[in-house]
């Protein structure tokens, strides 16, 4: 969270000629009664509307490319659910961005904003988990000194490295 993740994807989609934006939050967001958040260490059913979220999201990018549409997925996918995820998706041709700004400007950003996501959470936590849990497929790109539109364009340049079998 505050890595840049819905403004760098919302951005990035606004590039393309025929694009969504796919919000991975949207899917949590739709429980209505009965959610379970997902903090560090949780499991059961927390787990379980993760990974449902997940096989929303991919299901509804797949939707969206069967239209003709490219699909940006935007959401916090760590650790092996890296793998998990990439392969929930059947569109091909595929492609991983991982924005990994360092930890003190996420600090900063998170402070600077007028919401806060990181419930249980802390930044040194996810950032722990991202660098050492998260297989490392796809583009890695340290946007912390980079613009937005920067961002974009070094992913619109690096786009061969973002590719995933």
């Amino acid at each position: 969270m505050a890595a840049g993740k819905s403004t760098i994807a919302q951005a990035l989609a606004e590039r393309l000629p025929r694009a969504a934006h796919v919000r991975g939050d949207v899917f949590r967001r739709m429980i209505v009664s009965g959610r379970e958040e997902y903090e560090p260490g949780a499991g059961g059913d927390a787990e379980a509307q993760l990974r449902l979220r997940y096989a929303l999201s991919a299901s509804t990018a797949d939707a969206y490319a069967a239209a003709g549409f490219t699909a940006v997925v935007q959401d916090v996918i760590l650790g092996e659910e890296l793998k998990r995820y990439v392969d929930l998706v059947r569109t091909r041709p595929r492609y991983v961005v991982v924005l990994a700004p360092r930890p003190e400007v996420v600090a900063a950003r998170e402070a600077a904003r007028g919401k806060t996501g990181y419930g249980e959470w802390t930044v040194e936590m996810l950032d722990e988990g991202l660098r050492a849990g998260t297989p490392h497929i796809g583009l890695w790109l340290d946007s912390s000194d980079l613009t937005v539109d920067e961002t974009v364009e070094a992913i619109l340049a690096r786009l061969d490295e973002a590719a995933v079998a």
